[in-house]
């Protein structure tokens, strides 16, 4: 059994591995794309960086490759299968838009090893805008592979290169070039499956300017760099032999994913995650229970988007909340994980439920064609939860809140990888502890 101590997010996306027949999308051959590693030469560290995250990982991640395939059996409605043909447009993204991979069956065995490369340098820095902000729609520019690699874009306006040519890109500064993949529809129903850059783009930080890549390309060990905390710059060279600048935008990706990095290997990335949740809420607890209800508010204090966010119907925030009476008497106790990994189902969860055809809750979002609820926090938004206390004889309780996170169900994972093949941990967000007078 593989247990690992942290949680978090995986790409647990209830679709295949196939190739979209979609029309629209431009095909390139795949010898017009640049290795990472060759991008590495010269990028040195950007390229250690990218190669634990979580866009490197794209692709090769076991638990996406296994809920993915595992979950599409039984599909039958052309509809759905369409949808779920369509994930590698950004889990593979050069695979997909060089006309690969065409099965599942084939898919680990025949196609090419650039592709498997998750998300990777040369897809991002051909990009040139996109057409849509959701499923990938990015136009790209790429080169004509190692010998002629044509020209890369990226934020700064005086970078030189012996090997491409270079061009400032102000779309590489903008959260629309996260947003073209980290959106994602529905691609027959136009269900909304995720919508992180919506609720950016709806949000305080927008008013402001801050844009994705100011929390999550400034990031670095040690520096959570989100909406809580400092965002200090990270100065050094963005390639070997140039320039000294101001701030060097890091590529870990950091977001809510401490699983998958740490399966991987990657210690780092998998801390920077936990670090990354630990600054996202906070929670407080009311002085006084008035009518015997205890009030606890969770504020979303440092995460741009709604939290959680992506794939919310899988993930789990919720809240624990236990209070204690006199000698430490047990008066309620709501949100505890059972010695099976199993959520208390009184828990206040704060999720996506999808609907199928019938209106039924549904976890394949190939078949999500409505939206049954939505219950996530804004940005620097709060939400107060209610608890009403009974029989209680006491003038004062004892109230200790968690809020806590993982990247899915234990039950779900079980039902998809095997039971015990997987222990989904959780990653404590936020707590607070106080007497609370009873009125």
């Amino acid at each position: 059994m593989l247990t690992v101590n942290r949680a978090g997010s995986f790409m647990f996306a209830a679709c295949a591995l196939f190739l979209s027949s979609c029309s629209k999308t431009p095909h390139y051959e795949l010898s017009r794309f640049v290795s990472p590693e060759t991008c590495g030469g010269c990028h040195d560290t950007i390229y250690e960086q990218w190669r634990g995250s979580m866009h490197s990982l794209s692709h090769g991640d076991v638990l996406y490759r296994e809920v993915a395939l595992k979950d599409l059996r039984g599909l039958t409605d052309p509809d759905e299968i369409k949808e779920a043909e369509h994930c590698v447009s950004c889990h593979t993204p050069v695979g997909f838009v060089s006309g690969m991979p065409r099965k599942t069956s084939d898919h680990m065995k025949t196609i090419p090893e650039l592709a498997r490369k998750g998300v990777q340098c040369d897809y991002c820095h051909s990009a040139t805008g996109a057409r849509k902000m959701y499923n990938a729609e990015l136009n790209i520019d790429p080169g004509h592979g190692e010998d002629d690699p044509g020209t890369k874009r990226g934020p700064y306006g005086d970078s030189e290169s012996d090997y491409h040519k270079t061009k400032y890109s102000g779309f590489h500064t903008r959260s629309e070039i996260c947003g073209a993949c980290h959106d994602v529809r529905h691609v027959v129903f136009g269900t909304k499956l995720e919508t992180p850059y919506e609720e950016w783009k709806r949000g305080p930080y927008a008013a402001r300017g801050i844009e994705c890549q100011s929390c999550h390309m400034y990031q670095r060990p040690g520096v959570p760099a989100t909406g809580s905390t400092p965002r200090p710059d990270n100065p050094g060279k963005a390639a070997a032999g140039g320039p000294e600048r101001k701030h060097v935008f890091t590529h870990y990706f950091a977001g809510g994913n401490t699983l998958v990095p740490a399966m991987s290997g990657d210690k780092t990335i998998a801390e920077m995650a936990e670090e990354r949740l630990k600054h996202a809420a906070t929670l407080s607890i009311a002085a006084m229970a008035e009518g015997g209800v205890v009030k606890v508010t969770v504020a979303n204090t440092g995460a741009g988007h709604c939290i959680p966010t992506g794939l919310s119907h899988v993930r789990q925030m919720w809240l624990e909340i236990l209070v204690t009476g006199r000698g430490g008497r047990v008066l309620l106790h709501s949100g505890a994980l059972g010695r099976d990994g199993r959520l208390d189902p009184s828990a206040v969860l704060y999720n996506t439920v999808f609907g199928d055809k019938t209106g039924k809750p549904v976890m394949n979002v190939a078949q999500a064609r409505e939206i049954l609820r939505d219950r996530r926090i804004e940005p620097l938004a709060n939400v107060v939860e209610e608890y009403r206390l009974s029989d209680v004889k006491e003038t004062s309780v004892d109230v200790e809140a968690k809020l806590w996170y993982r990247l899915a169900d234990q039950k779900l994972v079980d039902s998809v990888m095997g039971r015990g093949k997987i222990s989904v941990p959780a990653v404590l967000m936020a707590s607070a502890k106080k007497r609370v007078r009873i009125r």
